[in-house]
């Protein structure tokens, strides 16, 4: 059944949230779908209405807005964070000695995962068969440490960490070794784990690793130890409309029906009356659906087009970074595709 034209920007614009359902999900701006609506496509309209608002940024999140566009292309930047962005990490392990309980594989598994600080910029990516590597697309780093007893201990001690040296092996304990002309190009101290608290391995007396491993440029689509992001996500604007005013013992029991900050009561006119403050803050949980009385007072829903990034970056390189970096390997897909419709018409 066709819609009426009074809720048809609804329908366009929103998703509606109902205590069994959820409708308007899919995209339908699409031209000659809606009679008196053009929806072709303009790139003036579409930078008119695209903007990126930064809402929060540190060392490693960052939160922001990215409104006027499909969920497609937002999905996509998405995907291209988690798997598309290049980084540094660890890919051959080359153990000369492990006298600990830890087996072999398991070790050079946990030693892969360990984000590794290198701009992955500033490296190529090595060779297919290419087993040596060189300055340019491979970082060496050493892992050599061995567990002995401590001369100073206390006779009655029963600590490990006063009764050992180097019982304790942490990812601060893999070191640089430089190759080529990597010293003069890379600053002292600028390579190596990010986190240098990461633990690795427990050693007794007498056990030892000697490792060296090679770090070398990759994507995460290969392997997710070269993603370089521990979350990105993205999720709809949420919209909350009280349809009526609320009051009284109501509008209490509606204000723990959302997250905190989303509904407050104030106090007007000797009353107490709800108000939505900022519904930003909800987690859409339906909850206040829950209560007969209060769920044909508030209408609940999501803007369509107005999407919440957040990306918390592994450290490797800063959260701004990973966003323009995925914003280029976008980029560079769409002059792909258009190359390749431009050589199909050639054809």
């Amino acid at each position: 059944m066709a819609a009426s034209m009074s809720n048809v920007d609804e329908i366009r614009n929103r998703v509606i949230l109902n205590e069994f359902g959820v409708r308007n999900v899919h995209t339908t701006d699409f031209p000659g779908n809606y009679p008196g609506y053009d929806d072709a496509w303009d790139q003036k309209k579409f930078e008119r209405n695209f903007r990126i608002d930064v809402i929060h940024m540190d060392e490693s999140t960052l939160e922001f807005d990215m409104v006027g566009i499909d969920a497609a292309i937002a999905n996509a930047f998405r995907r291209i964070l988690l798997a598309e962005v290049p980084t540094m990490a660890v890919e051959k392990v080359f153990i000369y000695n492990n006298t600990s309980i830890i087996q072999d594989e398991i070790l050079a598994h946990r030693l892969g995962l360990i984000p590794i600080k290198a701009d992955p910029r500033l490296f190529e990516y090595r060779n297919s068969g290419d087993d040596e590597g060189t300055e340019i697309d491979t970082i060496q780093l050493q892992l050599k440490i061995k567990c002995t007893r401590n001369p100073r201990a206390t006779k009655d001690s029963s600590d490990p960490s006063e009764l050992y040296l180097n019982h304790m092996v942490y990812s601060r304990d893999m070191k640089w070794v430089p190759i080529g002309n990597q010293a003069d190009v890379f600053p002292e101290g600028s390579i190596g784990p990010v986190h240098g608290d990461i633990l690795l391995a427990q050693l007794r007396p007498g056990q030892e690793l000697d490792i060296i491993m090679h770090c070398v440029k990759g994507i995460g689509k290969d392997h997710a130890k070269f993603s370089p992001v521990a979350t990105a996500s993205y999720r709809l604007l949420p919209e909350i409309t009280l349809l009526q005013p609320v009051e009284g013992e109501k509008a209490e029991r509606l204000k723990r029906c959302f997250s905190p900050g989303v509904i407050e009561v104030e106090n007007i006119g000797g009353k107490q009356v709800a108000k939505v403050v900022n519904s930003r803050l909800d987690t859409c949980s339906r909850e206040v659906l829950r209560h007969d009385d209060l769920k044909n007072l508030v209408k609940l829903g999501r803007v369509r087009d107005h999407f919440i990034f957040s990306v918390e970056s592994t450290g490797i390189l800063p959260p701004e970074v990973l966003v323009s970096e995925a914003i280029k390997v976008l980029m560079a897909k769409c002059q792909k595709f258009l190359g390749e419709l431009d050589s199909a018409e050639m054809e």
